[in-house]
C-alpha cells in the first residue's frame, strides 16, 4: 500500500532578488511500513522534501499525496489536522519542553488536538511508550536531567503518542555519539517492525542508510538513486 506519493514536486525559495530551486521536480512513492532513508549531502534538498511530505511546507508545483489524498486543495486548518493525526516528528535538536518532565513531554501532543482517549487510556498508553523507550525510571525527570540519548528516546515516544502512521525523522542521530545513535536506530527499527509505523529519515548517516529498506539519494535537488534494499525488508504490506 502506498502511503506517500510525490509527483513532479518542485520547491523554489526567494533569496533576495533571485530564486533558488531547492527541489527540481522529483517523483517517488513510499509504501506503508517502510524504513526509508532520504539521503544526500547538505544542500541536496532532503530536508526540503521531508518538510513537504511532512506537511510543514508546500510545493511550489507538483503534488503530494498522503494515503492517496492530494494535499494541494487543503487549507491551513485541514493541513494542521492531517499532520496532527497522521504524522509524528523527531528532530535532531530534540525540541523538548524544558519545564515539563518526561511523561508531560510525551503527553503534550495529545493535549493539542481532540481527545481520542480517556484519562486512564491515555496514561496507560504513555506509560507503555515510556517503558518501550527504556525510560520508566526517568518518567518524572525534566529534560535537563537527561542525557542526549535519553532526550532522543523521549522525542521518539512523543512522536508515537498520537499513534501516527508516519514518523518523520530529521537527522535523528546527528547530536548523539555513535553507540547511542545505534541504540536509537535499533529502537526505531523495533517500533517500525512491531507497530508497522512508516519511518522516513532525512540523513547523511551511512548507518541509517544501511538499515533502510528503501533509499532515495539526492544531489542538487534531484534524485540520483531510488532503490529498495531487499535484505532489509520491513513490515511493509503486512
Amino acid at each position: 500500500m502506498t502511503i506517500i506519493e510525490a509527483k513532479d514536486v518542485r520547491k523554489v525559495y526567494p533569496l533576495g532578488k533571485v530564486e533558488v530551486e531547492a527541489v527540481k521536480g522529483v517523483s517517488f512513492s513510499i509504501e506503508k511500513g517502510s524504513f526509508i532513508s532520504i539521503a544526500g549531502p547538505s544542500g541536496s534538498g532532503k530536508s526540503t522534501i521531508l518538510n513537504m511530505i511532512g506537511l510543514i511546507d508546500t510545493p511550489t508545483s507538483g503534488e503530494v499525496f498522503i494515503e492517496g489524498k492530494p494535499i494541494s486543495g487543503l487549507n491551513d486548518r485541514q493541513l494542521t489536522t492531517l499532520r496532527h493525526e497522521t504524522i509524528g516528528f523527531i528532530f535532531q535538536s530534540f525540541n523538548l519542553i524544558p519545564v515539563l518532565n518526561v511523561y508531560e513531554n510525551v503527553e503534550f501532543p495529545l493535549l493539542l488536538g481532540k481527545e481520542k482517549m480517556n484519562k486512564a487510556e491515555r496514561k496507560e498508553w504513555i506509560d507503555f511508550l515510556i517503558e518501550q523507550v527504556g525510560l520508566g525510571q526517568w518518567k518524572h525527570h525534566r529534560s535537563n536531567e537527561l542525557s542526549g540519548g535519553q532526550r532522543q528516546r523521549v522525542a521518539i515516544a512523543r512522536a508515537l503518542v498520537g499513534k501516527p502512521s508516519i514518523v518523520m525523522a530529521d537527522e535523528p542521530t546527528a547530536n548523539l555519539d555513535s553507540t547511542t545513535g545505534e541504540q536509537i536506530l535499533d529502537l526505531m527499527k523495533k517500533v517500525n517492525k512491531e507497530l508497522n509505523t512508516t519511518f522516513i529519515f532525512s540523513t547523511h548517516d551511512a548507518k541509517i542508510v544501511g538499515l533502510a529498506d528503501h533509499v532515495i539519494r539526492l544531489k542538487d535537488g534531484l534524485i540520483t538513486e531510488n532503490f529498495k534494499q531487499e535484505g532489509n525488508a520491513s513490515a511493509a504490506g503486512k
